[in-house]
């Protein structure tokens, strides 16, 4: 198989995964990714792909995170170089595989920041759409605020990248605010 597209993506994913919130997680990353493939000169749609799928076995496997996903990915012929990837952003956590591109670095990155991106978008009533780094800062600096999203993975998946947490920040924030309307997180009201 060639590399991996989003269509292929979306059919795998949609056999494994029902929860909608490990859906709309699926989207945000991907969204994310989207944005750092640009950042990076790299092939948006690939990117995308990857981090549409990069939970794959999560909604089955949730305590064995990653241990599955070969298993799952091999069978649709889904290339060893994505298989990796996907791996590689449970990196330090429940992977040995470490992130060595930019692809898996910018995975095991924006993974958990999306998830401090949502929560923020969702505080406000004008969604992401004006969301700014300044505030997201506010809300990563405060501990308890999306308490479950793991700070020391960002900013270790940041120095892997050689980049700064705002400029992170902000891409993950235009990514994901390509999609605001299907994550929920457009202005309300």
């Amino acid at each position: 198989m060639a590399q991996l597209t989003m269509e292929q993506a979306r059919a795998i994913l949609a056999k494994h995964v029902q929860e909608p919130h490990l859906l709309t997680h699926a989207l945000a990353v991907s969204a994310a990714m989207g944005a750092m493939a640009e950042h990076f000169g790299a092939d948006r749609a690939y990117w995308e792909a990857i981090g549409y799928l990069h939970d794959v076995d999560y909604e089955k496997f949730p305590e064995e995170h990653l241990q599955h996903t070969r298993a799952l990915l091999e069978p649709e012929g889904v290339e060893e170089a994505d298989i990796r990837a996907i791996l590689s952003h449970g990196y330090g956590l429940c992977s040995d595989v470490e992130p060595q591109s930019e692809l898996e670095k910018s995975l095991f990155t924006v993974d958990e920041l999306t998830g401090i991106v949502h929560a923020a978008s969702l505080m406000r009533p004008t969604g992401i759409s004006d969301l700014e780094v300044k505030s997201l800062k506010k809300k990563f600096k405060d501990k308890k605020f999306a308490a479950k999203c793991d700070r020391a993975v960002i900013t270790q998946g940041c120095e892997m990248l050689g980049m700064e947490l705002d400029a992170v920040m902000e891409l993950v924030i235009l990514g994901m605010r390509r999609e605001m309307d299907a994550l929920g997180i457009g202005p309300r009201e």
